[in-house]
């Protein structure tokens, strides 16, 4: 497989996950519908969660079992480092902002007739752009990250002329980011602010880009290290992301109606990963 055809395939492999976008753009959603949505999100997030975290754990358990003790200790570190810094950066990140367009709304010292607006509406003029999607972009930067290390294996697959493991993953990983589209836009399906076309276009650019970045990268480098790296880094970012869309979900219905969303989304992800075993992908 030649180096353009690669790319190509590596940029229809991120592209399919605009597919999933439009739903970004419901309007007239209940309050249960957008509980539904976000803990559906949440399942499939799950379900990437542990998908990431055992691609970053195989080669380490192929050190341990290889006797490799300095590697075996080198990758986990990686692993640790790259995950804490993953959720915790969010953590803190999501706090400096919020703190940030709160003093910008206010002022310093102002007094101003905003301070005894409905906690609603407040928040949703300090923050320049609503919750829902604040937490749009971090669900699409986790997911870009992840992406991104999918992108390295088909570079890799492909510049070791493994040109059928390649064709697998380019085919598997465009019908993963077909669900990932989803994931990305539930939380603002039924915003009092519909998003444009412009912002879905930019959710999709953070959340499917980094499959082609990664190709390219790839297919002319790779380093074990680096994929564990951002394999970790994705874990941790869409653990905060998971942890956010439950409250989220939390806060609009009842438990019963966040449970069969989160079944739902977690069904979602592992029939779509079965389907593909089954298919020999």
């Amino acid at each position: 497989m030649s180096t353009s055809q690669t790319l190509l395939l590596g940029a229809i492999a991120g592209a399919t996950i605009f597919l999933g976008l439009p739903i970004g753009r419901m309007q007239g959603v209940s309050a249960a519908t957008k509980a539904f949505l976000a803990a559906m999100a949440t399942g499939i997030l799950l379900f990437l969660f542990w998908d990431v975290l055992s691609q970053a754990v195989e080669p380490i358990e192929a050190a341990l079992t290889a006797g490799n003790d300095g590697r075996f200790i080198w990758l986990s570190s990686l692993l640790l480092v790259g995950f804490g810094v993953g959720l915790i950066t969010l953590v803190y990140y999501d706090l400096w902002m919020k703190r940030r367009r709160r003093k910008t709304f206010l002022g310093p010292g102002a007094a101003s007739t905003a301070e005894f607006e409905q906690p609603e509406e407040h928040e949703h003029h300090f923050s320049g752009m609503s919750p829902a999607r604040w937490l749009a972009v971090f669900i699409a930067t986790g997911i870009g990250l992840h992406n991104f290390s999918e992108g390295l294996a088909i570079g890799q697959a492909s510049a070791s002329d493994q040109v059928s493991l390649a064709i697998v993953l380019i085919i598997g990983f465009g019908l993963h980011n077909a669900t990932e589209g989803l994931g990305i836009c539930a939380p603002l399906a039924g915003d009092r602010e519909q998003p444009s076309w412009r912002f879905l276009a930019l959710l999709g650019l953070i959340g499917g880009g980094p499959t082609f970045i990664g190709t390219v990268i790839g297919q002319a480098w790779v380093n074990e290290s680096v994929m564990i790296i951002f394999f970790a880094l994705a874990a941790g970012s869409i653990l905060y992301v998971v942890m956010e869309l439950l409250n989220v979900g939390l806060a609009l219905a009842s438990k019963p109606v966040v449970t069969w969303g989160l079944l739902l989304g977690l069904f979602l992800g592992v029939a779509t990963d079965f389907i593909l075993v089954a298919a020999g992908v």
